[in-house]
């Protein structure tokens, strides 16, 4: 990103920019639905087996000042702090740009999107483009 706005500066063109950050996004993942995106993108087999055998059957608890609460099954959300987390995480939102024609960089939960500003249409079209990524955003990491 920061080379294309360079240039974009450099060469006397203006660039906008929309950071986002999803809130608690590792833990709104739907299992079905990665794992129905991970057969789509060729993993199958013990693989796509393994993977569903580690999201699934988990559960936690909340320790406060002492306090146990009861134990709940978990039934969304790739376990953060693991290597495999945010592979799976950026797996699932992969496909977020899709119908969008502004850039976007992934990095986990942060994305950015952005675009040269050089006519009044083009920040039209970054507003179109981000009303397209909250639609799939609500669609595929709100929902639960």
């Amino acid at each position: 990103m920061f080379d294309k706005v360079s240039k974009s500066i450099d060469s006397g063109t203006a660039v906008d920019a929309i950071y986002l950050d999803f809130a608690k996004a590792f833990d709104k993942v739907q299992h079905e639905r990665l794992l129905h995106k991970l057969e789509k993108y060729g993993i199958r087999g013990q693989l796509l087996k393994w993977i569903k055998a580690w999201l699934n059957g988990r559960s936690q608890c909340v320790c406060l000042e002492g306090t146990v609460s009861d134990w709940v099954a978990v039934i969304s959300g790739v376990p953060q702090g693991s290597l495999l987390g945010p592979l799976l995480f950026l797996v699932y939102i992969n496909d977020l740009e899709e119908g969008t024609k502004s850039s976007i960089l992934k990095f986990v939960d942060n994305t950015k999107m952005f675009r040269k500003i050089s006519k009044a249409g083009d920040t039209r079209q970054l507003q179109e483009d981000l009303d397209v990524l909250i639609k799939e955003v609500t669609a595929t990491v709100i929902q639960c």
